[in-house]
C-alpha cells in the first residue's frame, strides 16, 4: 500500500512497517514543509502523485551511488509500478518535478536530465509560462 505525503515523498509498508521513502533523482515543489509557503506548481505535483501512487503496489529500486536513508530518515529509492513504469521519471517528463541531483550523480540521472529538458522544450506543468515558467519558488 502506498500513500503521498508530497509529489516527491510517498509512505509504503515494508514487512508491515509504515515507511517514508524520498523518490531519487526528483525535487517538486513544497507542499507540506512548514518553513516554506506552498510553492508554484506544489499542489498538482502532490495531486499527479496521488493520481498515479495511492493505494497502489510499488516496487522500490535501490541505488548503491546512493545513501539508504537521506538527512531526515527517509529511505531513498526509484519507485517503479507494473508494466515498468518508473514514477520519478514520468514526474519529471510531464512537468511535475525537476530533475535534482543530491551530492552524487545516481543511476538514472541521464534518463531524468533529458526528460526535463523534453518537458521544458514543450512547456509542460512547471515549465509552462501559464504557471511558474520554471520557477517555483
Amino acid at each position: 500500500m502506498t500513500s503521498v505525503t508530497d509529489g516527491d515523498t510517498i509512505r509504503v509498508t515494508i514487512d508491515g512497517k509504515s515507511t517514508r521513502v524520498r523518490l531519487i533523482g526528483i525535487d517538486t515543489p513544497e507542499v507540506s514543509d512548514p518553513r516554506k509557503t506552498v510553492q508554484c506548481f506544489g499542489l498538482e505535483a502532490s495531486r499527479r502523485a496521488t493520481e498515479l501512487m495511492d493505494e497502489t503496489q510499488v516496487w522500490l529500486e535501490y541505488d548503491p551511488s546512493q545513501s539508504r536513508r537521506d538527512r531526515y530518515g527517509r529511505t531513498l529509492a526509484y519507485v517503479w509500478q507494473s508494466a515498468g513504469v518508473l514514477v520519478n521519471e514520468k514526474m519529471v517528463a510531464e512537468g511535475f518535478a525537476h530533475e535534482y541531483t543530491y551530492e552524487t550523480p545516481y543511476k538514472y540521472q541521464d534518463r531524468f536530465r533529458e526528460a526535463e529538458q523534453a518537458a521544458r522544450t514543450a512547456e509542460r506543468g512547471l515549465w509552462s509560462p501559464a504557471t511558474c515558467a520554471g520557477n517555483t519558488n
